[in-house]
């Protein structure tokens, strides 16, 4: 299963994990993300844009990197 890699910075609480990783989950041809302050690892058959544009959307004060 291809895997895409996603650093943050500016996550600063368990909340914003938990929204980052249901906004990631929720992306079609995503199969398992973990989640943490620093980044995440996501598992599945979808382009590394599409993961950005999910975390983006939540508005969120972070640096996706």
């Amino acid at each position: 299963m291809p895997q895409q890699s996603l650093s943050f910075s500016g996550v600063e609480n368990a909340d914003q994990v938990n929204r980052i990783t249901t906004a990631l989950m929720m992306v079609d041809g995503v199969e398992s993300a973990e989640v943490g302050r620093h980044g995440a690892e996501v598992e599945g058959r979808v382009s590394r844009e599409a993961l950005i544009r999910a975390v983006q959307a939540l508005k969120l004060p972070i640096e996706i990197k």
